[in-house]
């Protein structure tokens, strides 16, 4: 069986399937990144935030250009062992079972072929082997098996809006976070040291290099790196025959496998399926619906600074949130939009980062002013982000870029995106109720940030569904149009939700792994 990436999708694929006995070999266009190479390991750390997330800033070997069209300013993404996981927050929430059911419940998107108890069992699997902090008892979200470590320290920060929501009567909780407080599974607790999108140089937080990999290849999986799949082939009755890819060298190889599974991420993938053309797919593999590359979704996103008297030491303690808020998760019309969004209480990162505006973009002033203005915001500031649900429109796409191409001669994605009216609504109330917030736990001032035109959390560009004709894959995530070919990463999610994916991405791999091994009469 063959794995076309290796992220948190095709790492849980990839160790699940090796489990079960399968023989499974993963091509990564990305290398392993040693902890000693992470950005958070050099002293100027803090301008690495500025270009270590754009693939068109840094320009490694193994990125491929990805160009911007509509209100879109840049895709981020890494290509590497792990994937995107080294360098996420590590929020770590699950989808709620309304989430599945959206056309159902709201008359709006789609509903998922599939619902939470479907993935229940998975989301569990997926906390254990990544390695999960958290605190159960959750009132507003099913009941879970206990988080395999504790919470991460609320801290002065937390401490200080958990004040203001209570204030308020809001509804909050302590946040799951894919990073350990205790030492499990063979890696050390968290350190605090506050750079965890920069790559955890301990291996406290858990990306998919350091939790599935080394299990998986003790296994017997087969990891080559510097691979980069040109397109996916078909043999003659139109089921995929493997993939041929360049090495890092340049040189043309084909890799044969009984099954493929594409994790490629929201952009990769479909990116991937449309350069795979053939005669029985001419307008690209898995795609008769013509839905391969549209319904591209990230989050509705605003951040707010609330700035303190008293120091909150944000830059103490993990990048993963401290707290969130789903109190206005749910569609309420009187609020003039439909679903909703969700409150992340975030930490801050140096004092460079601050100068420059901090989450909200509002640069300190040069000159004379300066240290005053950085003695009253820097290590005084609790940043919150309102992460809304982004409805899928067919307008909002990936396609091929003609210019463009990667350094192989690949054609390179092309994303293009609007927010619509519904994004907007929900963005206006969400800074103005966390303008209330923030002003609850005691801030003296709160300062706006516009809303994000950049994408982190890439969705829905492959679409699960009952209807081959609206949707690309079905419900165990195998391709409409190709009974061996396998589909699981975030373009394959129907709607985005207003929490975080990656908890779910893993969720849906080892549901799809099984689904694989359950049918593996058909491929023998």
């Amino acid at each position: 069986m063959l794995v076309i990436g290796s992220g948190p999708a095709g790492s849980a694929v990839t160790k699940r399937l090796t489990d079960l006995g399968a023989k499974v070999v993963c091509l990564e266009q990305g290398d392993w990144v040693r902890p000693g190479k992470y950005p958070s390991e050099r002293a100027n750390w803090e301008t690495e935030l500025r270009r270590y997330f754009y693939p068109n800033v840094r320009r490694l070997p193994e990125d491929y250009p990805v160009t911007t069209g509509g209100e879109l300013r840049a895709v981020q993404m890494a290509n590497a062992v792990g994937g995107t996981s080294i360098h996420y927050t590590a929020h770590f929430p699950r989808f709620r079972p309304s989430d599945f059911r959206v056309r159902s419940l709201d008359g709006v998107a789609a509903d998922w072929p599939i619902r939470y108890q479907d993935l229940e069992p998975y989301y569990d699997v997926n906390d254990r082997e990544m390695g999960v902090s958290g605190l159960n008892g959750d009132p507003q979200n099913p009941p879970r098996s206990p988080r395999p470590t504790p919470p991460l320290p609320l801290g002065v920060l937390g401490e200080t809006i958990a004040r203001g929501f209570d204030k308020l009567g809001w509804y909050w909780w302590v946040a799951d976070n894919a990073i350990v407080s205790h030492i499990y599974d063979g890696r050390p607790a968290c350190m605090s040291h506050g750079k965890c999108t920069l790559g955890c140089p301990i291996g406290s937080k858990s990306s998919a290099d350091v939790t599935y990999w080394p299990k998986a290849l003790r296994k017997g999986a087969v990891l080559r790196t510097r691979s980069r799949v040109r397109e996916i082939t078909v043999n003659s009755e139109g089921g995929v025959r493997g993939a041929i890819y360049y090495d890092q060298n340049g040189q043309l190889h084909e890799q044969l496998a009984s099954v493929v599974v594409i994790s490629c991420n929201g952009v990769g993938t479909p990116r991937l399926l449309l350069n795979s053309k053939s005669k029985f797919f001419p307008h690209g593999l898995a795609n008769s619906s013509g839905m391969v590359g549209r319904n591209f979704m990230m989050h509705a996103t605003a951040s707010l600074e609330g700035i303190f008297d008293q120091r909150m030491n944000g830059y103490e303690g993990a990048r993963g949130a401290v707290a969130f808020s789903q109190q206005f998760y749910e569609t309420d019309l009187n609020r003039g939009f439909v679903r909703g969004y969700t409150f992340q209480v975030a930490r801050t990162y140096g004092p460079v980062h601050e100068a420059w505006g901090g989450i909200v973009g509002a640069p300190l002033p040069w000159g004379g002013r300066h240290h005053e203005a950085m003695r009253k915001r820097f290590a005084h500031v609790i940043p919150l982000i309102v992460q809304g649900e982004d409805l899928p429109d067919e307008n909002n796409r990936v396609e091929l870029d003609p210019d463009v191409e990667d350094s192989n001669g690949i054609p390179a994605a092309r994303v293009v995106y609007r927010n619509g009216d519904n994004n907007r609504k929900l963005i206006e109330h969400g800074l103005a109720m966390g303008r209330n917030l923030l002003e609850a736990s005691g801030a003296v001032e709160v300062r706006n940030g516009a809303i994000v035109v950049e994408a982190s959390h890439l969705m829905g560009t492959a679409r699960m569904g009952d209807d081959a004709r609206r949707s690309v894959v079905d419900a165990w995530n195998r391709a409409h149009d190709v009974k061996n070919l396998f589909i699981v990463d975030g373009s394959s999610f129907a709607t985005s939700s207003s929490v975080n994916p990656t908890s779910t991405i893993g969720a849906l791999a080892l549901r799809t792994a099984d689904g694989i091994w359950g049918r593996r009469h058909e491929w023998s």
